[in-house]
C-alpha cells in the first residue's frame, strides 16, 4: 500500500468527543489550486443539521412530480399497484444503505462529496465522478426545471380560461409555457444563492406544508369519487411468475437510479450534521418512508380519479387542473412550486455547483457552479429525456444508475475497506500529499470506474415493442451483446463489481501512520 499511497506532513486536525475531525485553520492551505472557502471543511461549530433537517430534506425532495408519477410508469410496464409500491419500497432501503455508507464522511470530516473523492482518485483524478454526477445533476435539474413550469403553466391556463393554451407558439409550445419555464428556472437560482444554511431553513418549512397538500388533493379525490376506483382492485398483467422478473429487476434498478446521485453526493448535505446519529436517523425515517407513503398516496388519488373521470390520471397537476374552483387551483400551483423547487435546488443544484468548484477552485465558487448548472439544465433539451416511460425508467435511469452505482463502489472501498474512515483532510488539499498518487490521479481507481462502468452499462439494449419497433437508443441485442444479462442489474453490478476490483487493485488495508 505505502507505495500507492504516498504519505505526507502531519496533519493538525483533531478529534472531538464525538469522532468528528476538525481541521486547524493554519493547516488549511487556502493558497492551493485545489482549495477554496466553499471546498475547506465545515468547522464543528457550523455542523448544526439536526435529525428533523435530514428527515425535512428526504420528505421535501421525495414528494415531487417525478416521484408522484414513479408508480404509473410500473403500472403501465404491466404491474398492479402492490407491486409498483413493493418495488418502489425496495429500491428506497436497497439505495440507503449506500446513502448512509458515502454520508458518514460528511459529520465526521465536514467535506462535500468532491472532495471525499479525492481519497480515491485522487486530487486531479476527482473530476471523474465530480464531473459524471455534475452532468446527471444538470440533466435532473432541466428535468425538474420542466415539470415545474408545465406544472404552474397547466394550473395557470385553467385559471385563464384556457387562453394561455391557445396563445402563439415557439418551437412547438405555446409562449406562455417557456415564460412559466424560465421564471421557474429563475426562482430556483435565485434560492440557492443565498446559500445553504437558507436552504436548510426551506426545507424544514417545505415538508410538511407538501405532505399536507398530498394529503388535501386524496382527501379531495376521495370525497368526489365517494371511495376509490378499480384501480385497487386491477390484476397484474404480469403475475408473480415469469413474466414479473425480466420487469422487476430493470425496474428496481431504475428506482434505485432515481436517488443514486444522491448516495454519491449526500456528504454535500452531511458535512453540515451535528452528528452520525443526526444524518443516520434522519435519512433512515425520511427517504424509504416518505417514498413509500407518496407511492400508495399516488395509486389511491389515480384510483379515485379513475372513479370520478373515467381514466386513470396519473399526473397531479392534470388531476388539480380538472376543479373548477380558483382557490382550490391557487393552492395546487403553490403545492407544485414549493414541492419543485424544494427537490430540484437540493438534489440537482447543490451537487454540480460543488462539482464545478472542485474543477476549478480558483475560478469557479458554489454560487458560479449553480449558475453554470441552471444553465446547463437548459441546453439539454429535458423534455426529450422523460418523453416516455420505457425511456424514462429503462434508458435514462438505468443507465445513470449503473455508472453513478460504479463510483459508489470505488468511494465506498476506498473509504470503509482500505482506509477505514481515516482520512488526512490537509492532504485531500495539497499536491504532492498521500492522495496525489501519479500527478494528481489514482489510476487504480480509474481502471476499476471503466471495468465497472462497462460491465454495469455495457449491455443496455432497447425493447421491442408489439410492432417490432425499438422502443430506445441501444441495440436491441445490447451495446456489448454478451453482457446483456447484466444490463438489468446496472447499479449493482457496477457497484459490486468496482468495489471489489478497486479493493484488490488497492492491495486492502491501508496502513495508517502514527499521526492517523
Amino acid at each position: 500500500m505505502t507505495e500507492t499511497v504516498p504519505t505526507g506532513s502531519p496533519i493538525s486536525q483533531t478529534a472531538q468527543g464525538d469522532g468528528r475531525i476538525e481541521l486547524a485553520p493554519e493547516a488549511f492551505p487556502a493558497d492551493s489550486p485545489f482549495a477554496n472557502e466553499d471546498l475547506r471543511p465545515v468547522p464543528v461549530s457550523e455542523r448544526k443539521w439536526t435529525t428533523y433537517n435530514f428527515a425535512a430534506l428526504w420528505i421535501s425532495m421525495a414528494h415531487c412530480i417525478p416521484s408522484w408519477t414513479l408508480a404509473s410508469g410500473l403500472v403501465a410496464l404491466g404491474m398492479d399497484w402492490k407491486q409498483a409500491v413493493f418495488t418502489i419500497a425496495l429500491a428506497n432501503i436497497i439505495v440507503l444503505l449506500p446513502m448512509l455508507a458515502t454520508g458518514h464522511a460528511g459529520p465526521k470530516y465536514g467535506i462535500p462529496f468532491p472532495v471525499l473523492a479525492r481519497a480515491s482518485f485522487g486530487l486531479r483524478g476527482a473530476n471523474i465522478p465530480a464531473l459524471i454526477r455534475a452532468a446527471v445533476a444538470c440533466g435532473w435539474f432541466g428535468i425538474q426545471t420542466w415539470i415545474g413550469g408545465s406544472g404552474i403553466f397547466a394550473l395557470g391556463s385553467k385559471l385563464t380560461g384556457g387562453e394561455w393554451e391557445n396563445a402563439g407558439k415557439i418551437a412547438g409550445n405555446p409562449w406562455p409555457l417557456w415564460l412559466c419555464f424560465v421564471l421557474f428556472w429563475a426562482a430556483q437560482i435565485a434560492i440557492i444563492y443565498r446559500g445553504m444554511d437558507f436552504l436548510r431553513h426551506f426545507e424544514n418549512w417545505a415538508a410538511p406544508f407538501v405532505i399536507v397538500g398530498a394529503f388535501v388533493l386524496l382527501i379531495w379525490i376521495a370525497v368526489k369519487a365517494d371511495g376509490f376506483g378499480a384501480l385497487l382492485d386491477q390484476p397484474s398483467k404480469l403475475g408473480w411468475g415469469p413474466d414479473f422478473w425480466p420487469v422487476f429487476f430493470p425496474s428496481l434498478m431504475g428506482m434505485i437510479g432515481f436517488w443514486a446521485t444522491l448516495s454519491l453526493n449526500i456528504p454535500d448535505f452531511t458535512r453540515f450534521g451535528a452528528s452520525q446519529k443526526a444524518q443516520t436517523w434522519g435519512q433512515s425515517l425520511g427517504l424509504p418512508t416518505t417514498m413509500t407513503l407518496f407511492a400508495v398516496l399516488a395509486v389511491l388519488v389515480t384510483s379515485g380519479s379513475e372513479a370520478v373521470y373515467g381514466e386513470a390520471i396519473w399526473d397531479p397537476v392534470t388531476l388539480a387542473a380538472k376543479t373548477d374552483n380558483a382557490f382550490g387551483l391557487l393552492f395546487a400551483l403553490v403545492i407544485v412550486l414549493v414541492a419543485t423547487i424544494s427537490v430540484n435546488i437540493a438534489a440537482n443544484v447543490v451537487s454540480p455547483a460543488y462539482d464545478l468548484a472542485n474543477l476549478a477552485p480558483k475560478l469557479i465558487n458554489f454560487r458560479t457552479g449553480a449558475l453554470i448548472t441552471g444553465v446547463l439544465g437548459v441546453l439539454i433539451f429535458p423534455w426529450k429525456l422523460i418523453s416516455t416511460p420505457e425511456f424514462y425508467i429503462f434508458t435514462w435511469l438505468g443507465v445513470v444508475g449503473g455508472l453513478l452505482g460504479t463510483v459508489a463502489g470505488i468511494l465506498i472501498a476506498d473509504y470503509w475497506i482500505v482506509r477505514r474512515t481515516v482520512l488526512h483532510l490537509a492532504d485531500l488539499y495539497t499536491p504532492g500529499g498521500r492522495y496525489w498518487y501519479s500527478n494528481g490521479w489514482n489510476w487504480k481507481a480509474v481502471a476499476a470506474f471503466l471495468v465497472g462502468g462497462v460491465l454495469a452499462v455495457g449491455g443496455s439494449y432497447s425493447g421491442v415493442d408489439a410492432k417490432g419497433v425499438k422502443t430506445g437508443p441501444f441495440p436491441v441485442d445490447g451495446l456489448i451483446p454478451f453482457l446483456k444479462p447484466l444490463a438489468d442489474y446496472g447499479w449493482a453490478v457496477g457497484l459490486a463489481a468496482s468495489l471489489v476490483l478497486y479493493v484488490a487493485l488497492m492491495g486492502g488495508r491501508e496502513r495508517q501512520p502514527a499521526d492517523a
